[in-house]
């Protein structure tokens, strides 16, 4: 009889029970939600968005050919108008079509690089910062590397092999990656002995399992940070090189070489390096913000 008071059955069914298991936590739908209540992350990342769908299907779609010269005097270093938005060039080139080739190409080029740097990295500073057999090593190669101006490995590339993307990207690859790693190893250090990943080890887990499992998500928010620092720097880094003569042959249309063509131009025509550095100061301004605050919302202790 005291059974019967202390317990009743509750009278539900599975499908009741179901609907309210639903609502479990997801890491990434509490990590989105985070970021997109912040309106400078919103609006940004909108303008991101539409910069990069406006980028690709205007390239796609357009019927002005952004090499096209003109003949004719008149055309040359015109001002903005109804019929060129940003203007011509010094040989009557439409510059709104080539700053949005320029972008592809310049957005095209980071995001290689960025990924190379990113893989690279993440798996070199997980295994230097892991096994530490591999710390004397690891480190001795990050001195040399990160000792050897990155000028002068894209001035020996230049010579070896022809000034193009692939060279650019060959170049700042070989050293972008090292700092990455060191990143990455510094922070894999913190936690490499923490009380989780030595009981893990204490029942035989494997090494990669371990690097994998227990310790990669609590990087997620600095990887996510060093991919969206890589972007911005490459295309400045692009635009650098570009401006010193070891970027991209004039041939192709980037960001680099707009920004190199209108400051040569500038003094008489401000125009033709007005808007291709707007664009380019919203891009890697924007990449920045974004990751910063990604970074921040996504960091693992926010949510124990």
């Amino acid at each position: 009889m005291e059974e019967k008071k202390l317990f009743s059955y509750a009278n539900r069914s599975v499908q009741e029970f179901q609907i309210e298991t639903e609502n479990v936590f997801s890491y990434w739908n509490e990590t989105f939600k985070k970021f997109f209540r912040s309106k400078t992350a919103l609006v940004l990342f909108v303008g991101v968005v539409g910069l990069l769908a406006f980028t690709i299907v205007y390239t796609l779609l357009t019927p002005t050919d952004p090499f096209a010269k003109s003949k004719m005097i008149l055309d040359w270093n015109q001002p903005p108008s109804s019929e060129h938005w940003f203007g011509t060039d010094n040989i009557g080139r439409d510059i709104f079509a080539r700053t949005w080739f320029g972008v592809k190409t310049s957005l095209l080029l980071s995001l290689t690089v960025g990924s190379i740097d990113m893989i690279l990295g993440v798996i070199a500073g997980l295994f230097w910062g892991y096994v530490r057999q591999a710390d004397r090593f690891m480190t001795e190669l990050y001195n040399i590397i990160s000792n050897v101006p990155r000028t002068i490995i894209l001035i020996l590339l230049s010579y070896i092999l022809s000034p193009g993307f692939l060279t650019i990207v060959i170049g700042l690859s070989l050293t972008g990656w090292i700092s990455v790693a060191r990143f990455i190893r510094n922070k894999v250090f913190t936690i490499r002995d923490a009380e989780y990943n030595i009981a893990s080890r204490s029942l035989g887990t494997k090494p990669r399992v371990i690097m994998l499992k227990n310790i990669l998500p609590f990087l997620v928010s600095i990887i996510i940070l060093e991919t969206a620092v890589t972007v911005p720097y490459t295309i400045g880094s692009e635009v650098f090189l570009g401006y010193i003569g070891l970027g991209l042959p004039q041939s192709t249309i980037s960001l680099g070489t707009l920004v190199q063509a209108g400051i040569s131009s500038f003094q008489a025509y401000p125009s033709q390096l007005l808007y291709p550095t707007i664009i380019l100061s919203f891009i890697t301004v924007a990449f920045y913000i974004l990751g910063n605050k990604l970074s921040d919302v996504s960091e693992p202790k926010n949510y124990e």
